[in-house]
């Protein structure tokens, strides 16, 4: 990886780790003085306050961190991927009912374990587009959709940043995305040349990095070529092998800000 884009990466993500740092410490300041703010309430659990100050001040909002952390996550990869693509938002199109039938039979078949996930059960699925699509119209929110002029290949991306997927919820997340690929391939009909890719990712692996990545039942419905697991993510999203070790180190000395807002919020409240 260049200097400049290794610089460029490292600036995003200082300066997300910081405003996120920033907005988490605005939040508690402005909850201080509520009798119903998060941190307050939790103080009226007497079982929970049994337990000690430490204790009950990161009980208080780990389960909000989670999920606000998350979509930091999320936004900081698709604004380092910016670097590398051009990122789209939501897409406009129409999916036929021959494709939605494909879609319920492929996923059918895994439940059924009649067959394992391919991309050729999908990528080679092809329909007569009707004249008049009208009926079949629909637009589909997608949050992680780029494309590389140079390749020029789709790639839509189901993003986990928590690193995990409850397990009852694989197929309707890879139905979600197949729905995408057909919208998209459709949207793409006269570009024969044009490629679209689909993968679950997660921003970390949550059985270590560099170790195997074990969510069977999520196996159950992506083949491998459609998993971007911690490491693999981001390197994609930097659209370099060293992305990971760049997006990390970088992350490492940024994290001296949420740590310090921690610190403050809890000499606020205790």
């Amino acid at each position: 990886m260049d200097d400049n884009k290794k610089k460029a990466i490292e600036i995003i993500v200082d300066t997300s780790m910081s405003s996120f740092a920033d907005g988490l410490f605005s939040r508690y300041e402005s909850e201080v003085s509520l009798d119903d703010g998060v941190i307050n309430m939790k103080k009226n659990n007497c079982f929970i306050a049994e337990l000690g100050e430490e204790f009950m001040f990161y009980s208080a909002f780990v389960r909000s961190f989670d999920s606000s952390f998350g979509n930091v996550l999320e936004k900081l990869g698709n604004s380092i991927a910016q670097l590398s693509y051009k990122v789209k938002g939501n897409i406009d199109s129409f999916i036929l009912p021959d494709q939605t039938q494909r879609i319920a039979s492929v996923l059918d078949s895994y439940v059924d374990h009649v067959s394992e996930p391919e991309v050729s059960h999908y990528s080679t699925f092809d329909v007569i587009i009707p004249k008049n699509t009208v009926s079949y119209v629909r637009t589909h929110n997608t949050d992680n959709y780029f494309y590389s002029p140079d390749k020029n290949e789709h790639y839509l991306i189901e993003l986990k940043a928590s690193g995990d997927l409850d397990n009852k919820k694989a197929r309707a997340e890879k139905s979600a995305l197949l729905e995408e690929y057909f919208l998209l391939k459709n949207l793409l009909r006269d570009d024969k040349d044009t490629k679209i890719k689909i993968f679950f990712a997660t921003a970390y692996n949550k059985f270590g990095e560099g170790k195997e990545w074990k969510q069977e039942r999520v196996r159950q419905f992506f083949a491998d070529e459609e998993l971007l697991i911690g490491k693999d993510y981001w390197n994609f999203v930097c659209d370099d092998e060293e992305g990971f070790n760049i997006v990390f180190g970088q992350y490492k000395r940024s994290a001296v800000y949420i740590k310090d807002s921690l610190k403050k919020i809890k000499d606020m409240y205790f």
